[in-house]
């Protein structure tokens, strides 16, 4: 965002205080010289497709591992003999721990370089979800799940600053949209089948086809991603990774999108850890097959994570962010009704909604940092995923405290923090527009 729009200067602090990275040991696909920015990819130009296709691919793997029991937890409840608010930290301790360890990791991608580090996250993930199947009780299991979450800590954060590196500015917003839209087809994907593969063989066998779908979606990721051109190696040193962090989150306009991407993750979280519960329910009573197939509305959030880039070009980045927050809002209160109808349109209205703001906050972390962008990333993506870890715990116990109509009311609430920081961001403009107005009057 320009200065103007967000009222934040667009440099990170970190420009100035970050010294420049020493020469260091990395990989060899990685190690290599500044090249001249106009060589950076854009859409129809060489190693686009490669590199879109890759990391929607990687989207896939990830979001298909971090949620892979969510449209399970009836059968996982039943199963184990556990309560709606337990079962939801097989979801809460793979976003946990993907949250605790998302900064560690991009720290990892400064130093050995963005495609190595999300090549290793992918490789330990797919290696756990063989064992998750086998979990004998519900310990072990969210242990196992903790494990797959901070392992996949590795990709989202070292993915957009890999785009922001390598992709000229102008594509950003559209290929970290692709990006995105992979995410939603692999939480799609990986609740869809799920559902109607533990409706036949039961939840373990499902979340083990989920395992081989990821190895798959891994490997192809690791031949066909690019070797990066704009990678810089840089230091580990804890002192420079403090003072990186520290100077991020000294900037106004970096603080309000880590809150505004955990405002939206915590409708999401929520709404999708209890959903299950609900449709299975009266008045609904679905089976669980059909309950998986619900998810299929992520591709309303394929779509409008792709389409973000066209959105903000319309109505800017404050507006693109009230309109997703409205249209959240919207589809919370219309998935009251106790009619399937329009609790499926209140879905693809929460869909597309969390799915376009989530993709415009996290392409403009990506422009706004200048510098240490793998450390920028990572804090809006641990934000981001403390804000679905909060979702899926408190949505699941206000539901069991309160019914889907507590669990909405948690939604709403955080949606009005997503309209107020942005109106926060809009008088922040308003001052810088005026007082530049005086300084140029002078």
């Amino acid at each position: 965002m320009s200065p103007a729009s967000t009222g934040a200067s667009t440099t990170v602090g970190a420009a100035s205080s970050v010294p420049a990275a020493s020469p260091v040991v990395a990989s060899s696909a990685d190690r290599c010289r500044p090249a001249p920015a106009d060589s950076r990819m854009t859409p129809g130009g060489p190693g686009y497709r490669r590199m879109s296709l890759a990391l929607f691919l990687a989207g896939v793997a990830t979001f298909a591992l971090l949620y892979s029991t969510q449209a399970l937890l009836p059968l996982i409840s039943d199963d184990l003999g556990v309560a709606a608010g337990r079962a939801s930290w097989t979801v809460a301790a793979a976003t946990g721990g993907l949250a605790l360890f998302v900064l560690p990791m991009s720290a990892l991608s400064e130093r050995y370089g963005r495609r190595t580090v999300m090549t290793a996250s992918l490789a330990v993930a797919v290696a756990v979800g063989v064992l998750v199947p086998f979990a004998p009780s519900l310990g072990s299991l969210v242990v196992l799940r903790a494990v797959q979450g901070a392992a996949l800590a590795g990709l989202p954060a070292s993915a957009t600053a890999y785009l922001a590196e390598e992709v000229r500015p102008k594509a950003l917003v559209t290929a970290i949209g692709l990006f995105v839209a992979g995410n939603s087809v692999g939480g799609m994907s990986g609740r869809v089948i799920t559902g109607w593969v533990a409706q036949e063989w039961g939840w373990r066998i499902a979340v083990g086809v989920i395992g081989v779908l990821a190895v798959a979606c891994a490997v192809a990721f690791r031949l066909l991603l690019p070797a990066p051109k704009h990678f810089r190696p840089g230091s580990l040193a804890p002192r420079v990774l403090a003072r990186t962090v520290r100077d991020h989150l000294a900037d106004p306009l970096l603080r309000r999108l880590y809150a505004i991407g955990a405002l939206f993750m915590t409708v999401f979280g929520g709404v999708y850890t209890v959903i299950g519960y609900r449709l299975t329910e009266a008045p609904f009573s679905l089976p669980q097959g059909i309950v998986g197939s619900i998810f299929l509305v992520y591709l309303v959030g394929t779509v409008s994570a792709s389409t973000a880039g066209r959105l903000v070009g319309r109505l800017g980045r404050r507006g693109a962010l009230y309109l997703a927050g409205g249209t959240t809002a919207a589809g919370l209160l219309l998935s009251l009704a106790d009619s399937l109808v329009p609790v499926l349109l209140g879905l693809v209205l929460i869909t597309a909604g969390f799915f376009a703001g989530h993709a415009v906050a996290s392409s403009a972390v990506g422009k706004t940092a200048t510098t240490g962008r793998a450390q920028a990333s990572a804090l809006y993506q641990s934000s981001y995923y403390v804000g679905s870890s909060v979702g899926s715990t408190v949505g699941a116990t206000a539901f069991h405290a309160g019914g889907w109509s507590a669990t909405v009311a948690v939604g709403v609430l955080a949606v009005l923090g997503v309209v107020a920081i942005t109106a926060l961001g809009t008088r922040a403009a308003r001052v810088a527009a005026r007082r530049d107005l005086l300084v140029a009057a002078r």
